[in-house]
């Protein structure tokens, strides 16, 4: 059983060249979270934020992003949640799985996108994919205040 782990956050224009451990960096510009593998393996994993990807909560103290971090394409393949800042494992997946998993992530674009939803530029999108228990217009308040 792997260790309880947290994450600290941080909200950025753009995601530093150096990552640091445990630090999940957020871009609402470029709609996208990125952190080190929490396995240890130091590869990094990117999250792309959208309708039809990995959505980011923000509750004005921790952040959680949805669904799990299934890291298939690296040789670790770690599989694990980020909920409120903390790293919940989740069992790891079988290869028949992940191409399920796969297949029904491809299925779920294509009906979103056949239902005319067009993709949305990332001016337009970081409060659409940022969900927060307090009102919208406040958490661009609180994101304003991280960076001072």
């Amino acid at each position: 059983m792997k260790l309880e782990m947290v994450l600290a956050y941080e909200f950025v224009e753009f995601i530093p060249d150096e990552l640091k451990e445990r630090t999940l960096y957020i871009s609402t510009t470029y709609c996208t979270a990125v952190h080190k593998c929490c396995c240890g393996c130091g590869r990094e994993v990117v999250t792309p934020l959208s309708p039809t990807g990995w959505q980011l909560t923000f509750d004005g103290k921790s952040v959680s992003l949805y669904p799990s971090i299934g890291s298939w394409s690296l040789p670790c393949q770690s599989h694990y949640f980020i909920t409120k800042n903390k790293v919940i494992w989740a069992r790891k997946w079988t290869q028949k799985k992940i191409a399920k998993g796969r297949a029904q992530e491809a299925k779920a674009k294509q009906r979103y996108y056949a239902k005319g939803q067009n993709p949305v530029s990332a001016a337009e999108t970081p409060n659409a994919l940022l969900t927060s228990s307090t009102d919208r217009e406040n958490l661009g308040q609180k994101i304003k205040k991280s960076f001072s």
